[in-house]
């Protein structure tokens, strides 16, 4: 996808706070984060959202959730929030999936 954002991030195109990156993730900060830690969590293979995923993905899905608690454990989070959106009209605005990482002492209201 060479008009996606996070494919460009992930290629090496636009620079990140890379926090983690394996053969199948890559984590950043975000740029305009919403509490004290807040990462993104991306596969590398291009997955649009949650309505985008196919059987195949089904081991790469559980290999990224069992990814969110070490990157959580690598940023001495106590506790921290997970959230996807799917969708515009579900708050997606990069239509690359992804999963927010928010943790710290000043988490926004839910």
């Amino acid at each position: 996808m060479t008009d996606c954002l996070f494919c460009k991030i992930v290629a090496g195109e636009i620079p990140s706070q890379t926090v983690f990156e394996d053969d199948d993730f890559f984590a950043f900060r975000d740029i305009s984060p919403k509490a004290d830690t807040h990462l993104l969590l991306i596969p590398k293979k291009h997955i649009v959202n949650l309505d985008d995923l196919q059987p195949e993905d089904e081991a790469l899905m559980g290999k990224m959730m069992l990814t969110v608690p070490k990157l959580a454990k690598q940023e001495n989070l106590e506790g921290y929030r997970t959230i996807t959106n799917t969708g515009a009209k579900g708050g997606q605005e990069v239509f690359h999936m992804h999963f927010h990482i928010l943790g710290g002492s000043k988490l926004p209201g839910f």
